[in-house]
């Protein structure tokens, strides 16, 4: 079965989500010492992160209007709430877009 629009825009979203996060991750100990040990790789991990999050967002909002959703309702849960919030929106956009491409059940004849 071939994915919808929608679906690609959420599949780009969380890809972009985890690059972002495993930025995040980068940041937090042990691996903290490593990534500030010299400004160079601190400020290429900052400016991943910053685009990997704008990269989120931008994807999470074509897939909302894809779906004919509001948008900002549903990339400011993304943005207020992160990362909880993203991944919500991640998952019950993506539950909505399965459903829509889900067939009807057949009626049962008697």
């Amino acid at each position: 079965m071939k994915e919808t629009p929608d679906q690609r825009a959420l599949k780009a979203a969380t890809v972009s989500l985890v690059a972002a996060l495993g930025c995040v991750a980068l940041f937090l100990p042990p691996l903290l010492d490593d990534t500030i040990a010299t400004p160079l790789r601190a400020a290429v991990t900052g400016a991943a992160l910053g685009c990997t999050l704008l990269l989120h967002w931008i994807f999470l909002g074509i897939a909302v209007q894809r779906q004919q959703r509001s948008l900002a309702a549903w990339v400011g849960l993304s943005v207020l709430m992160f990362p909880i919030g993203s991944i919500l929106a991640l998952v019950l956009l993506s539950w909505f877009a399965d459903e829509r491409v889900a067939p009807a059940p057949a009626p049962h004849s008697s």
